[in-house]
């Protein structure tokens, strides 16, 4: 269940998609807040390099194995626009970070990109607790879910371009 905080966060998660798509990259912002409550680190979508590995999840986890012990990454929330793509879940699984809230679900953005017509992305779109079973979400927030749409019908279909699949997490 979403508290007040956890869509204060999210919505910073929204406007780092924001940030992201403004650079030409797939909506994607996420954010790790630690066990006392404090944004430790936040990243957005940074694939227009062409690294398509360049997720702001699959960063995070990186970070937090190099600065957090593991009992703090366990008691850690990362926060993000998008449900974990398998690549960004497995590293958080890995790395063992607590729990993850999202406000756009994997199966909404798949839906999406289906109405859309965009292909497939070359990785499947799975829910994060069939990569990480033991995995502690929550998400989609319906609050939020219309300007994460908005933000990927943008991309898909905005000045930002588009391309093949799902570029983002």
């Amino acid at each position: 269940m979403t508290t007040e905080t956890d869509l204060r966060h999210l919505r910073r998660c929204v406007e780092l998609a924001t940030e992201a798509l403004d650079a030409h990259d797939d909506p994607f912002g996420s954010l790790l807040v630690g066990p006392e409550g404090t944004v430790l680190k936040e990243d957005r979508n940074r694939i227009s390099s062409g690294d398509h590995t360049r997720h702001p999840e699959f960063a995070l986890a990186r970070w937090a194995a190099d600065h957090l012990s593991p009992d703090e990454r366990a008691r850690s929330t990362v926060y993000t626009s998008g449900e974990h793509c398998p690549m960004c879940a497995a590293a958080h699984g890995w790395v063992g970070l607590g729990r993850i809230v999202y406000a756009a679900s994997s199966a909404q953005l798949a839906g999406w990109l289906a109405e859309w017509g965009v292909p497939q992305a070359p990785v499947a779109t799975l829910p994060i607790t069939d990569v990480v079973p033991g995995a502690v979400t929550d998400g989609p927030a319906p609050e939020l879910v219309e300007a994460v749409r908005a933000l990927h019908r943008r991309r898909r279909m905005g000045h930002a371009g588009g391309g093949p699949g799902n570029g983002g997490t």
